[in-house]
């Protein structure tokens, strides 16, 4: 009976472990780019998040050109003022990568901005910070 019940908690700790090994992720259109961004905790944290941003171009090329920011705000409520933060993404290897550091749990909208040859793209997402 001790070995089934062992069995039994080990694979639901196995199961529950490779859950939420995965990263937050969104895959979205940017005018004419594919745009992934994920996040390594899912999902996001109150404190430093890890962002990492692939940009492909129509034909699946990488962009290693463009200037990316993260923009990230939380909205106004009772008593409480709107909060806005951005960071700017840094070219490492083919992706962009950014820290963003969410101050307290609740929804945030973020906007990843892409400036490329004077045009800017944007991706709009939500997360919920535990």
């Amino acid at each position: 009976m001790r070995k089934i019940t062992l069995v039994i908690v080990s694979a639901v700790v196995l199961i529950a472990g490779i859950a939420y090994a995965k990263g937050y992720e969104v895959k979205k259109k940017a005018g004419d780019y594919n745009v992934e961004i994920t996040i390594d905790k899912n999902p996001p944290v109150v404190g430093d998040n890890n962002v990492e941003i692939e940009i492909k171009d129509a034909e699946g090329k990488y962009v290693t050109d463009a200037t990316v920011k993260v923009e990230y705000t939380m909205p106004a409520m009772p008593g409480m003022p709107a909060m806005s933060e951005k960071t700017d993404a840094a070219l490492k290897d083919d992706k962009y990568e950014a820290t963003m550091n969410l101050s307290m749990s609740g929804s945030w909208n973020v906007v990843i901005k892409i400036v490329r040859d004077k045009k800017t793209s944007k991706v709009k997402f939500s997360v919920d910070a535990q």
